[in-house]
């Protein structure tokens, strides 16, 4: 990179010895950003950590658990610490426990939400907290992924993604006076998190390269991106989409209020034409014929 757009600024990145996590720490370093690579595998993060300082850069490793708040807080701390301040955040850590519905018990629940949900809450209030006392601004990307549309599965990874979008919308409200921006990706990328996805039909994803969500992160950590907040981007492969915020679609209004003669006369004629794609995978909408039990349940 011939432009170090993020020359000296303390950058934090959960989540980060391997995968995705590590394609952010090393296009951050390249552009100059001071890096904490935080991982619970310390031994990945000292060979990550080797690998910048070798080509130049500057980063530190910090094993802190983001699952807890003592250990959110303490890897914010650490960043000041060595480097002053902190001025960028990425919340990448996660974890799986991919289940069906009819399968998934409350600890496989909990433990997805209390790393993704509560570990960014915990780290971005603590940063924000930090980037708000030093006065100089900063940035926050959260991670979210298409799973939050629905994927088969992926109840908890997919109420956690979502929960991070909006959170995603609402701390860009909140922070924007301060002069912190908030975005979020839904990154593309081959990791051993992901190896373990598979769509209804049994298939697993096609292979990406983790790398290659880097550029987008640092696009998104510079000034040149000053006017974006609030916003979620699809990175990685060939693409770089815009993950349209939720909003209200084809709306009938009736005079008076909507009673339930009215809604079994009009309702039938005006929406189910509108109902499309959902789920991840982006299949045509399925359902239109109905969703009946099975015929052994019937008899």
């Amino acid at each position: 990179m011939s432009v170090l757009l993020l020359e000296g600024r303390p950058a934090i990145v959960t989540g980060a010895a391997g995968g995705i996590g590590r394609g952010h720490v090393l296009h951050l370093a390249a552009a100059g950003a001071l890096v904490v690579v935080n991982d619970i595998n310390g031994n990945d993060a000292e060979k990550l950590v080797a690998e910048i300082i070798g080509a130049g850069g500057r980063a530190i490793v910090s094993t802190h658990n983001i699952g807890t708040r003592v250990g959110a807080e303490a890897l914010v701390q650490t960043c000041i610490e060595n480097f002053g301040s902190v001025r960028i955040l990425v919340n990448n850590a996660g974890n799986l426990r991919d289940r069906t519905l009819l399968k998934m018990s409350d600890e496989d629940f909990e433990s997805v939400l209390t790393v993704h949900v509560k570990g960014t809450f915990w780290c971005t209030q603590a940063a924000a907290r930090a980037m708000v006392s030093h006065g100089q601004g900063g940035v926050i990307i959260n991670t979210t992924s298409g799973a939050h549309f629905g994927n088969f599965g992926q109840t908890a990874y997919s109420a956690a993604k979502g929960a991070i979008a909006s959170m995603t919308y609402t701390w860009a409200l909140e922070l924007a006076r301060h002069g912190i921006r908030v975005n979020a990706i839904g990154p593309l990328g081959s990791t051993a998190m992901s190896s373990t996805a598979r769509d209804a039909e049994g298939n697993r994803a096609p292979e990406f390269d983790a790398l290659r969500n880097g550029p987008a992160v640092v696009y998104l950590c510079c000034d040149e991106a000053a006017a974006v907040t609030g916003q979620i981007f699809g990175t990685g492969g060939e693409r770089l989409s815009h993950m349209v915020q939720p909003h209200y679609g084809k709306t009938l209004v009736m005079q008076g209020g909507w009673d339930l003669e009215a809604i079994r006369q009009y309702f039938p004629q005006h929406l189910p034409g509108q109902f499309g794609a959902f789920s991840m995978s982006g299949k045509p909408y399925p359902f239109r014929d109905g969703v009946f039990p099975p015929q052994s349940d019937q008899e």
